[in-house]
């Protein structure tokens, strides 16, 4: 039976990232053998999801965030794809070019980059989004150029200024364009000002919202796969 996506697996994700590091000094070659063979003889795929609260399914038991229902949709066509849910609630565009090293201690097979929506509330600079977006998407391509990476368009709401919300909104599809990789238009396509699908904050969604988003997300993903 294949292991949902949980807060336990990604903290198990790392915690054998970092046991491998304290041990690397003594079995270095040792142990890159091993993990070379290990990747060899495993057909699951990870699929990572990296990105904020809404990732992280802010409020919610993680089994009903979007990645889980996208395990869902997988595992309803047999693939053998495993997701992990690597989402962080407050995480910005900054914060997650910072934590992304520690995500590719293990090894990505498809990349989802959700940030941006904390960048835009925040009134954060659309230059520096930008930056800290292609830098995220520049390390995971080097450390995999194998992998395969999907960007989550996200949008800001009108009172942050015509001006602002353009410029922001435009930020996904030029990164796409220029880095040739999938594109989810707007992860909350549907949902966002919706208020029987978001919780009382207006801005997280609701169990059911989170199954639209998942829906939004298949439709690019499923292709990817």
């Amino acid at each position: 039976m294949r292991i949902r996506v949980s807060c336990f697996s990604l903290l198990f994700w790392l915690f054998c990232s970092c046991a491998s590091d304290s041990r690397e000094s003594q079995n270095g070659s040792q142990n890159q053998q091993t993990e070379e063979n290990a990747a060899k003889d495993s057909p699951t795929q990870n699929v990572v999801f990296f990105g904020n609260s809404l990732t992280a399914g802010y409020g919610l038991d993680i089994s009903e965030a979007f990645p889980a229902r996208v395990q869902e949709f997988i595992d309803s066509l047999g693939y053998d794809y495993e997701v992990i849910n690597a989402g962080l609630s407050g995480e910005t565009t900054a914060s997650g070019n910072s934590r992304i090293d520690w995500v590719l201690k293990n090894k990505i097979d498809v990349f989802v980059l959700e940030l941006g929506a904390n960048d835009g509330l925040r009134g954060i600079p659309t230059t520096e989004t930008q930056k800290n977006l292609q830098e995220i998407i520049d390390k995971v391509s080097k450390k995999y150029p194998k992998s395969k990476i999907v960007l989550a368009g996200m949008q800001v709401p009108p009172n942050m200024g015509e001006e602002y919300s353009s410029d922001f909104r435009s930020i996904f599809p030029e990164l796409a364009e220029r880095n040739e990789i999938a594109l989810i238009p707007f992860l909350l396509q549907d949902v966002a000002g919706e208020p029987e699908l978001n919780l009382e904050d207006g801005i997280h969604p609701t169990p059911y919202g989170h199954q639209i988003v998942a829906g939004t997300v298949w439709r690019v993903l499923r292709k990817v796969l």
